[in-house]
């Protein structure tokens, strides 16, 4: 389990560590948290000839807020940060769960938000939550930034939309609406340390009479290569007053939508089946907070 030979960079500044994304390329791989990349590398599924550290650069750190905007959130942002921020767990709850369900404590306290989505793993567990709260990545290089939805940023099992000299560098969260809940559940092993089978975000909200649902988005993972965006939810409760009768149709929906494989974690069928547990279980806990129950 020894790692490759490589050489090892850490600059300290944006502009130095793009001037060695362009300049190295492929070889190059980014260390953060390097709690997957590492484990890669010992596995010798991949080889890279450079690791550019960019735990000295602190443009990539810090969550920020702002009244009416949102918040920014550092690549580099470790994720027992997320998990023991207030403003995290006031305004973003869903992604709150999920961090605090990541691993262990001393993975989280070396794991990144940033990795988390660039490893791209059908099972990670804040890609949900940050879809479902509309979260945008900031993607730069020395030729200029551009901006994405994350559920484009992800392409498959271990793709996402970084092309060659770019690196992901911070989210952008926007302001939770008025009347809006998020939630985030999954479903592994009892007690153990395992990798989700299935998980799930919902962000809800209500219309001024407390009841109608006004707008909704309904993420779910480990259940296809890249997270699932559902459709067929919001198209079945928009525009219509909450009912469990509703909940139950759109958990059937959900599960239809799934494109589960059967592994050592689970069957297809069992996940389709937790996709229903789920979905109904997070959509009323959703309403149930926004109406303040």
């Amino acid at each position: 389990m020894f790692l490759n030979h490589f050489e090892y960079f850490a600059p300290k500044t944006p502009a130095e560590t793009l001037e060695l994304a362009s300049r190295l390329g492929n070889k190059a791989k980014i260390l953060a948290g390097g709690t997957d990349l590492l484990i890669m590398m010992k596995e010798k599924l991949i080889k890279p000839e450079c690791l550019i550290d960019i735990n000295e650069v602190q443009e990539f750190k810090g969550i920020s807020y702002e009244p009416g905007k949102g918040a920014v959130i550092g690549a580099a942002v470790k994720i027992s940060e997320i998990e023991h921020s207030e403003l995290i767990r006031e305004k973003y709850f869903a992604l709150y769960q999920a961090a605090g369900e990541l691993g262990s404590v001393q993975v989280r306290c070396m794991a990144t938000i940033g990795g988390n989505s660039c490893h791209a793993s059908p099972a990670a567990e804040t890609p949900t939550p940050l879809i479902a709260l509309g979260a945008k990545v900031v993607i730069e290089s020395i030729s200029g930034t551009r901006e994405m939805p994350l559920e484009e940023f992800i392409l498959g099992n271990r793709i996402t939309a970084l092309k060659e000299g770019e690196i992901l560098t911070k989210f952008i969260l926007p302001e939770p609406a008025k009347k809006s809940a998020s939630r985030y559940a999954y479903i592994g092993l009892r007690d153990a340390m395992e990798i989700d089978a299935v998980n799930m975000a919902v962000n809800m909200v209500l219309d001024d009479d407390g009841r109608t649902i006004k707008d909704l988005k309904l993420v779910m993972g480990s259940v296809s290569p890249r997270p699932i965006v559902s459709a067929e939810v919001p198209g079945m409760l928009v525009g219509k007053e909450f009912s469990s009768e509703l909940v139950e149709k759109a958990a059937v929906a959900a599960s239809g939508e799934a494109k589960p494989i059967s592994d050592i974690r689970a069957s297809a069928e069992y996940r389709r089946e937790m996709v229903v547990v789920l979905t109904r279980r997070l959509l009323k806990e959703a309403f149930d907070a926004v109406r303040g129950v």
